[in-house]
């Protein structure tokens, strides 16, 4: 039977040395802070909970290093971490390439599948998501640093002659959900929330191994929720933490999915939300050739995911073109069919025509259920690999990159075509580069692959890079230089500057 607790009662009776916390959140959104929070306070006075391993499937902060979960891991209490992405968490991505804690990075969608599965009763989850690229143990594995060298999170299996992955997570035995209420049974709803992530999957996992459910709401509802609303049934719930929340703009209401956003709105919630969600920053013509180029790759009826940084300028344009409502868009988190926001709140969706759990929606992608994705990148070698995860000195981590590249049709990679100074200008469609940059994202072998062109071209998928000067597209012969803006020389502009050979038939 569950009780009502303080957050600092909650973690002094429920949260002990040497737990394992897994944390349902979606990069910087729905993460119950004050539990966090109570954490670290507890730490500081007593050097207790200690020890602790953090499993999250897409990470746990929020854009503040000084807020929540990263000021308990700064200080200490935590000896190892496994994550999908670590972008929100600002000190902590930094500290993984200190070898302050043991750190492992696996693809977004395994985890949430892992968690599942424990669930169910199950020790993993099989997956062919993530063979031939760095989490598979015969090339990098999941391991981020020095300290990592924990070989049991992912192993190569053959079942039925077929080659997997096998993802294994170490037992749940905490649950830290956000929800939005909770009724006179204890039953959670997320009525308010952005989405519901993996919560239901985290609370059955954490009860199969005997451990603690924290359920962290809004407020306590006098009236008994209505079952299909029900994301959490109380009988799985041990304290409930009232929290009134934060008082913030109304536009963030779009997000809630609590009243119907038709698509002629949909640009109006928009501009309403970027100034509260996404950083100001000086006009990218290079991202908006970009963006204008690959969004002709749609085509009406697609199911879709867009990525986030470059490749949201596709979204933009298939706004000015009106392709986006003819086309469905879908997030990681579990949202279809409405217009993903971005910047902080990435995850959330505006006029979402469903938001169901996470697990469901790798089920979709894994299976191949996307038509077409536009991804970004940080390098592409001379196979076709690109490295989207992991940059010099930098560690953000794969995120559900390699579930939504895995088997999607095709595949649109929007990336520059050098990075640190490109000055682009673009005037009637053609393109005039100003000034190179000085790092190249063409080069012979990547940092770490994040994306297999071998398993693209097994898979039959295509495969496009577009840049703002020029697409290659991949082929089983390797990169072909398949289209050159006007305004560009492809001798000057493109080839002599490759360190690697591509076919060209201009």
């Amino acid at each position: 039977m569950y009780q009502i607790m303080s957050p600092e009662r909650a973690i002094d009776l429920l949260v002990k040395d040497g737990d394992c916390i897994c944390v349902n959140s979606f990069v910087g959104i729905e993460n119950p802070v004050e539990l966090h929070e109570a954490i670290y306070w507890k730490y500081q006075k007593t050097g207790s909970p200690k020890n602790l391993t953090v499993v999250s499937s897409a990470g746990f902060g929020v854009w503040n290093e000084n807020r929540a979960a990263e000021r308990y891991i700064k200080e200490g209490a935590v000896d190892k971490l496994i994550c999908g992405h670590f972008g929100a968490m600002l000190s902590t991505k930094k500290l993984v390439l200190e070898d302050r804690f043991e750190a492992y990075n696996l693809p977004l969608g395994c985890i949430s599948h892992a968690i599942r599965a424990q669930a169910g009763g199950l020790p993993g989850a099989l997956s062919k998501v993530g063979l031939d690229i760095f989490v598979d143990p015969r090339r990098e594995g999941p391991g981020i640093n020095n300290l990592s060298r924990d070989d049991s999170y992912v192993k190569v299996v053959e079942v039925d002659g077929e080659e997997f992955l096998y993802y294994k997570l170490p037992k749940l035995n905490v649950a830290l959900i956000k929800g939005t209420a909770a009724d006179f049974k204890g039953n959670i709803s997320f009525d308010d929330q952005f989405m519901s992530g993996d919560a239901l999957s985290i609370c059955q996992a954490v009860k199969a191994n005997h451990g603690k459910v924290i359920v962290q709401v809004d407020y306590l509802g006098k009236n008994p929720g209505r079952p299909r609303n029900t994301i959490i049934p109380g009988c799985l719930v041990d304290a409930i933490v009232v929290v009134p929340p934060p008082a913030r703009n109304t536009a963030f209401k779009a997000l809630t999915g609590n009243f119907d956003i038709p698509y002629e709105e949909w640009t109006d919630w928009n501009e309403k939300l970027e100034p509260l969600t996404v950083k100001k920053e000086k006009s990218n013509v290079a991202a908006k050739i970009i963006g204008k180029r690959a969004e002709k790759e749609l085509k009406e009826e697609d199911i879709v995911n867009i990525g986030i940084g470059i490749p949201e300028m596709v979204s933009q344009y298939a706004r000015k073109t009106g392709m986006l409502n003819h086309i469905t868009l879908t997030v990681e988190s579990g949202g279809v069919g409405g217009l993903p926001a971005t910047g902080t709140h990435f995850g959330a969706m505006i006029g979402a025509a469903s938001v169901y759990d996470m697990a469901n929606q790798f089920d979709l992608y894994d299976n191949g259920g996307l038509d077409i994705c536009f991804m970004g990148g940080l390098e592409v070698d001379r196979f076709g690999n690109v490295n989207s995860h992991r940059g010099p000195g930098a560690y953000a981590g794969i995120g559900g990159f390699a579930n939504i590249t895995a088997k999607t049709p095709t595949v649109v990679f929007c990336l520059t075509f050098n990075t640190k100074g490109l000055d682009v200008s673009r005037s009637h469609n053609t393109v005039t580069i100003n000034t190179e940059g000085s790092i190249p994202k063409f080069v012979n072998d990547v940092a770490s692959i994040s994306f297999s062109a071998k398993r693209a071209l097994e898979n039959r998928q295509r495969v496009l890079y577009v840049t703002e000067r020029c697409v290659f597209e991949l082929t089983d012969k390797g990169l072909k230089l398949a289209e050159v803006y006007p305004g560009i020389d492809a001798e000057k502009d493109i080839l002599s500057q490759l360190p690697f050979e591509v076919i060209y038939e201009g």
